[in-house]
C-alpha cells in the first residue's frame, strides 16, 4: 500500500532539476478555512508530494542504523550549522520567572529571534540559483519550532519541518542520495533542538489527546524509526519498552531514542502515561508497526482539521489538484 501512495504522489527530488527555473515563488499562505476545504488538501498537489517525500524516506531508512554510513553532503552540513544556531540561541534566551509553570515567555524572544532571521538562515543553505526561493521555504522553518502566541509545540509543527526538508529537495538543494542524512542526521537533530525548547520553554503540547495520542510532540520519528527495525534480528516491538534495549540501542535507532525521551519526562507506568505506544508491544512484527502507523498518521495528523487549517500552500507545496 505504502508503494502505491509512494508512486501517487511525484517524489520531490523527480522535479529538483528544473523547477527554480520555471517556477514563481510565493510566500505560502493558509487555504483550509473551514473542515469541507480538507477534500481540497486531500486532493492537492502538496498532500501527495509531502506523503511521498514521507514514504520515500520510510523506504530509505529500511533496516538501517542512525550510526551506519551514508553521504554527508554541503547541504546537510549547512542544515546541522542552521539548527546548530537555533540550538545556541535558546542557550542565550534562559527562561524568565513567571507564576505560571508552563509556557515560559522568554520562547517568545527567541522566536522572534528567528523570524527575523529565517530568510537570511535559508538563502544560507540554497545553492546561489535556488536563492529567490528562499523566502516561500522560510515560512515553513518558522511554522516548525511551534507557536509563539500559545507557546505550544506538536506534530503540525513536526510536518512543517518535514514540508522544508521537502522543498528543498524540490528546490534540488537536496538530492536523492541525501535521504538517509535527512532522516539521521537533519531530522535528528531538529528533534534534539525540539525537545530543548520543549524542556527549557516547558511548552505545551499542541492538540494533545492525552493519554490517547501516540507522543505529546513527535510523530514521523516513530514511522521512520520502526522503519528502521524492519527484519531485526533480535529487536522486536515487545521489547521496546524494556528500560535495557532502550539504553543499549537509543543512539541507533529513532524509535528508542523517543522512547528513552518519554522516559525521562514523564513518571508512573509506561502503559498509563503512553497507551497507545504501550499497544505496539503487541504488534507482530516491525513491518506491521511501520504500516499501521503510516495509517494512524494520516487519519489522526494529517486527515484532522484542528492540525492542517495552520498548513501553508505556496508554490513549491501547491493546493491545486494533482494532475492526472
Amino acid at each position: 500500500m505504502a508503494e502505491q501512495e509512494q508512486r501517487a504522489g511525484h517524489p520531490p527530488e523527480d522535479a529538483a532539476p528544473d523547477i527554480t527555473t520555471k517556477n514563481t515563488f510565493m510566500v505560502p499562505k493558509k487555504e483550509i478555512s473551514m473542515v469541507p476545504d480538507m477534500d481540497k488538501w486531500k486532493r492537492s498537489q502538496a498532500y501527495a508530494d509531502y506523503m511521498s517525500f514521507i514514504l520515500t524516506l520510510n523506504e530509505g531508512v529500511k533496516g538501517k542504523k542512525i550510526t551506519s554510513e551514508y553521504k554527508v553532503s554541503e547541504t546537510v552540513e549547512k542544515l546541522l550549522h542552521l539548527l546548530g544556531t537555533l540550538d545556541r540561541w535558546i542557550d542565550e534566551t534562559p527562561p524568565v520567572d513567571q507564576p505560571s509553570r508552563f509556557g515560559n515567555k522568554a520562547y517568545r524572544t527567541w522566536f522572534s529571534k528567528l523570524d527575523r532571521e529565517a530568510e537570511a538562515l535559508v538563502s544560507a543553505v540554497l545553492p546561489s540559483e535556488s536563492c529567490a526561493a528562499a523566502p516561500e521555504i522560510a515560512v515553513y522553518l518558522k511554522e516548525s519550532v511551534g507557536n509563539s502566541t500559545r507557546i505550544d509545540y506538536g506534530t503540525g509543527h513536526e510536518a512543517a519541518f518535514a514540508a522544508f526538508l521537502c522543498c528543498l529537495c524540490k528546490v534540488g538543494a537536496l538530492r536523492v542520495d541525501d535521504q538517509l542524512a535527512i532522516v539521521f542526521k537533519v531530522f535528528n537533530r531538529y528533534l534534539t533542538v525540539m525537545r530543548k525548547l520543549q524542556r527549557t520553554y516547558r511548552m505545551e503540547p499542541a492538540g494533545s489527546q492525552g493519554v490517547w495520542g501516540l507522543d505529546d510532540f513527535q510523530f514521523l520519528p516513530f514511522i521512520w524509526g520502526s522503519s528502521q527495525f524492519v527484519d531485526h534480528p533480535t529487536v522486536e516491538p515487545q521489547h521496546f519498552v524494556d528500560e535495557k534495549v532502550v539504553n543499549e540501542h537509543h543512539q541507533d535507532y529513532m524509535f528508542l531514542d523517543c522512547i528513552k525521551f518519554i522516559n525521562e519526562m514523564k513518571t508512573g507506568p509506561f502503559a498509563e502515561h503512553s497507551n497507545q505506544l504501550w499497544n505496539i508491544t503487541a504488534v507482530p512484527s516491525w513491518s506491521k508497526v511501520n504500516q499501521g502507523l503510516i495509517r494512524m498518521y494520516k487519519a489522526e495528523c494529517l486527515e484532522k482539521f484542528p492540525v492542517i487549517q495552520h498548513f501553508k500552500f505556496g508554490s513549491l507545496l501547491s493546493i491545486q489538484p494533482t494532475k492526472p
